[in-house]
């Protein structure tokens, strides 16, 4: 038997050594970075295929996330290009200066006698090219200086004019010799009117304009046949092209729209390659560049995701290792904490499965908020904030269907409302009915973010908005229903005491609290009074005032076993343990904190309610049985010295700040209430004596109550009993002098 009780020792120490194991702790951060890994790696890192050129696809190929089709891009970008107009440029040449230039020359030399009628018709057929040449050379030379014009264009521009210069007929050059004075200044403001009117216009082909110069000559005011012909030689001479071509702009027009065609996109789960397909170069190439070939599948990305989940866990790893709750170092809600991203990350790939181009805005029904409400509730907010920044990074992530990066803003900006709404909303909640609330106000925060990105978009219809609006208001409720339904069974699997439900156990319908109330109607007074000490001790110094109320409520549930062997429910009978002996005594007194435990599994209380039940007395001596003792021995001459050890309750020490709480404002509620007229200076030298009573016979060694903490606590039941005891307070002056001790009484 000894064998066997050693054995279930070890076992039971190794089960609860388990929350407190390094190891165990390292394997769960580890099984958090494989979920973050698992949830996000197929939106990351696509899947492969072992196919070749040439042969038949398996099974349809689909296209792991959005990507550029290189190809009907190009092809785009080519008929953009090609629909661009050649872009021509209007050059002002100055050809009434040409003009100008001619008939100062024909002046010059046919007012020298001396030069030959021979020697001038040659002269003109060598200078009036010569000018023309001189006056193109001079324009092209001016607007290359001023970068007006590109040089290509220049260059262009004068090959043109070349082309298309106009050869004056042989007998032109004859009859240019016999002008007289009057008749060249005659003709030279016809000449150059005409020119100036042909040239207002866009000429790209000079010979067309040029037909139009006879009909313009003959309704001039020349009235010589000679003079008429030799205008429109002339005129037909200056005339030249002015648009030209303008290959570097209209390069740079095609360039810009090929810089304006947008992408053409293959969609994230649309076919590829289709089962039976065979692969082409094309396919191939395509398959390639997405890096869905096995041969040539690169490792990058799936060190990257690596990279990013470890970043995620050493966020959790830092934030809780900084924080002062009890997750620290306990493993087993570490572990809920790990479900609970675990469900909630399953909950967002669920939604992600049937996302696709007919239903885009399906991830908004995802109950991303969910994680951060049950994080809140039972655990910590402040986790809750952590976590809801987690949620949002990879929401973005797992949602994003079309875009070439891998992070979609408005499923993390959803995902961050929502979430802290959630918490804020769910805080301080009280009743399972809270949960709904806060599920309604994330769907309104939701519609309302929802609705101003839609706006801002701007190109959505009616219809594909009116579904994503549905969506997010299905998602708060979807979120508060699958909240109430995961709660209990994180509540049972891990113990945890949720302010929800320390709401519930302190409900005075119980089957628990109805039975104090009915059976010790002392013991239920007591309970109420003790536990609106320990909550405003408790809050005083940041612990959790509500579970204190509750614990307090249950920690002497065991009195109900034997109540009449307890003061406050001896009314107008004779006190038992005056005819026990104190040994026997003890053993009922000390009893009833087992017997708590017993019935409070019996009705499955969490175990913190439990633990309160169990350590509020610690090891304190029972003094009154202890002294009696001693006195007993004494008159009946016994050798044997009384043992305080056996006066003393099994324990164990308070382990946590509640429990050592309740044990005071029990000690205290007990001690104050058996004054008869307690005096402001009794109540206050009462609890400070109780309180270092307590502190120097160590039963505070085992939580992490301070010195300082213990002084708030002693303030705050001074100033709570002086609340509750103010009406029937008597003044020290108002009172004949008496002693501040209390009554010794036989309670526990």
């Amino acid at each position: 038997m000894k064998n066997q009780a050693s054995i279930q020792g070890k076992f039971q120490y190794r089960l609860s050594g388990w929350k407190y194991s390094a190891l165990v702790r390292f394997l769960l951060f580890l099984l958090l970075t494989a979920v973050f890994y698992l949830a996000l790696t197929n939106k990351i890192i696509p899947q492969t295929y072992d196919i070749q050129k040439g042969s038949h696809a398996e099974k349809d190929i689909i296209a792991p996330r959005a990507i550029e089709n290189a190809i009907a891009t190009e092809q785009a970008k080519e008929d953009a290009a090609q629909r661009v107009q050649p872009v021509y440029k209007i050059v002002s040449l100055k050809n009434d200066v040409l003009v100008e230039s001619i008939f100062e020359k024909l002046q010059q030399i046919n007012a020298d006698a001396e030069v030959t009628l021979g020697d001038k018709v040659n002269i003109y057929k060598t200078v009036i090219p010569n000018i023309i040449e001189l006056h193109t050379d001079k324009q092209v030379k001016m607007y290359s200086g001023s970068g007006q014009y590109n040089e290509v264009m220049l260059e262009e521009m004068k090959k043109k004019i070349v082309e298309q210069q106009y050869r004056i007929p042989e007998e032109t050059f004859y009859k240019l010799p016999r002008l007289l004075k009057e008749d060249l200044i005659a003709m030279e403001p016809v000449a150059k009117d005409i020119v100036n009117r042909l040239m207002s216009d866009q000429i790209l082909d000079a010979q067309t304009v040029r037909a139009k110069v006879a009909e313009l000559v003959n309704s001039s005011t020349l009235s010589k046949s000679t003079a008429r012909e030799i205008v429109q030689e002339l005129v037909r001479t200056a005339i030249t092209p002015n648009k030209f071509f303008d290959q570097k702009g209209t390069d740079e027009a095609k360039g810009h729209a090929r810089d304006n065609v947008k992408p053409i996109f293959i969609n994230k789960n649309e076919v590829l390659v289709k089962k039976g397909d065979q692969i082409t170069d094309e396919m191939y190439l395509r398959l390639s560049s997405l890096e869905m070939l096995k041969d040539e599948s690169s490792n990058w990305p799936k060190i990257g995701l690596v990279m990013l989940v470890s970043m995620f866990s050493l966020v959790i790893f830092m934030f809780i290792r900084q924080s002062s709750q009890s997750i620290k170092n306990n493993n087993a809600q570490l572990l809920m904490l790990v479900l609970i991203l675990l469900i909630t990350l399953f909950g967002m790939k669920l939604f992600s499965l049937v996302q696709n181009l007919d239903y885009p805005y399906i991830g908004f029904l995802a109950p991303s908020a969910m994680g951060a409400m049950l994080i809140t509730i039972l655990l910590d907010s402040s986790m809750a904030f952590v976590a809801t920044v987690l949620f949002a990074v990879m929401s973005s992530i797992i949602f994003n269907t079309d875009h070439l990066q891998p992070f979609d803003f408005r499923y993390a900006l959803l995902t961050l409302v929502t979430s802290f709404a959630a918490i804020f909303s769910i805080q301080r909640a009280s009743q399972r009915s809270s949960i709904l609330k806060a599920g309604m106000i994330v769907s309104l925060l939701g519609m309302v973010l929802v609705a101003s990105l839609l706006l801002i978009e701007g190109h959505e219809t009616s219809k594909n908005a009116l579904v994503a609006l549905s969506f997010t208001i299905g998602s708060g409720l979807l979120t508060a229903v699958f909240v109430i339904g995961l709660l209990p069974f994180f509540e049972v699997a891990f113990g945890i005491l949720s302010p929800l439900k320390l709401v519930e156990l302190s409900n005075p319908n119980h089957p628990l609290l109805r039975k104090l109330l009915t059976e010790t109607p002392g013991t239920y007074h007591h309970s109420i009074m003790v536990g609106n000490l320990a909550e405003a001790a408790a809050e005083a110094i940041g612990a959790n005032g509500l579970l204190c109320r509750v614990g307090a409520y249950y920690h002497d549930i065991g009195k109900t076993k034997r109540p009449v062997y307890f003061i406050e429910n001896q009314s107008n009978i004779e006190n038992p343990h005056d005819k026990m002996d104190p040994e026997l005594s003890k053993s009922i007194i000390v009893a009833h904190a087992r017997d708590g435990v017993e019935m409070l599994k019996e009705y499955q209380i969490p175990k913190p309610i439990r633990d309160i039940a169990e350590q509020h007395h610690g090891t304190t001596l029972l003094q009154f049985f202890y002294h009696k003792a001693k006195k007993i021995a004494e008159a009946e001459g016994q050798t044997k010295s009384v043992e305080e050890a056996d006066f003393r309750y099994p324990g164990p020490k308070a382990q946590s700040k509640e429990a050592a709480i309740v044990g005071i404002a029990d000690c205290v509620e007990a001690a104050v209430r058996s004054l008869r007229s307690p005096t402001l200076e009794q109540i206050d030298t009462m609890v400070r004596r109780i309180s270092k009573g307590r502190l120097d016979d160590g039963q505070f060694n085992e939580c992490d109550l301070t010195i300082k903490e213990l002084d708030q606590i002693a303030k705050t039941l001074n100033e709570t009993l002086l609340g509750i005891f103010h009406s029937r307070i008597e003044y020290p002056n108002d009172l004949p002098a008496q002693s501040d001790a209390p009554k010794q009484t036989k309670r526990s």
